[in-house]
């Protein structure tokens, strides 16, 4: 499958604003946004031009698909289900993208990034009620339970996690056993319980063209 492997850094000064790609790295003083703020490019005789509304909707599309790490082609999928779904499409969008299973383990906790999340997932570290599976973009529902493979809790990396678990907070709609790393899915998420940082009517506009 085809992934995006060139600096992440360079998205978020794309997109003009932290991205939370790298995780913690994004609050301390290596954020490049913070020590160069620039878009990435050639800056030189550069002029400020105003974003038409086209360019708006493009970048607010970007803005969705760098934070939740998806291509095009999986993105404009996940749209067309949004699509079929009763209701506004552009919550409906958003929701689909939270109930992926790498941003869920990602929204545990368990991991700093969504990019790492996948990578958990991936090389089989996570279970989904009871089971493993390798399948980042999987949609969890209603009472799911996320937890860890038994041998991979006797990893560095999982001691790490459990070091690090109580400072962390879940979102309303999760709930954490912070003792055993195991977490539930307590309800579908709603807009209102993500902190997103896109527009989802500016992406059915742009979609709509």
């Amino acid at each position: 499958m085809a992934r995006y492997t060139a600096a992440v850094c360079r998205l978020c000064r794309r997109s003009g604003e932290k991205l939370m790609l790298k995780g913690s790295r994004c609050l301390t003083p290596k954020c490049a946004l913070d020590r160069r703020g620039k878009p990435p490019g050639q800056q030189f005789g550069r002029r400020r031009r105003r974003i038409s509304d086209r360019g708006f909707q493009l970048r607010e599309k970007q803005k969705a698909r760098y934070t939740y790490g998806l291509m095009e082609k999986q993105f404009r999928r996940l749209f067309a289900q949004a699509e079929k779904q009763s209701g506004i499409t552009g919550e409906n969008l958003l929701v689909l993208l939270e109930r992926r299973l790498d941003n869920v383990v990602y929204r545990l906790g368990f991991a700093d990034s969504r990019s790492q999340a996948r990578q958990l997932i991936q090389h089989g570290h996570i279970l989904l009620n009871g089971r493993k599976t390798d399948i980042p973009s999987c949609l969890v529902k209603e009472d799911d339970v996320i937890s860890w493979k038994a041998s991979s809790t006797k990893t560095g990396y999982y001691q790490q996690v459990v070091q690090n678990i109580p400072a962390k907070s879940v979102l309303s709609w999760l709930s954490l056993d912070k003792e055993n790393l195991v977490g539930r899915v307590l309800s579908l998420p709603t807009p209102d319980d993500i902190d997103a940082k896109f527009e989802g009517k500016t992406i059915v506009e742009y979609y709509s063209r």
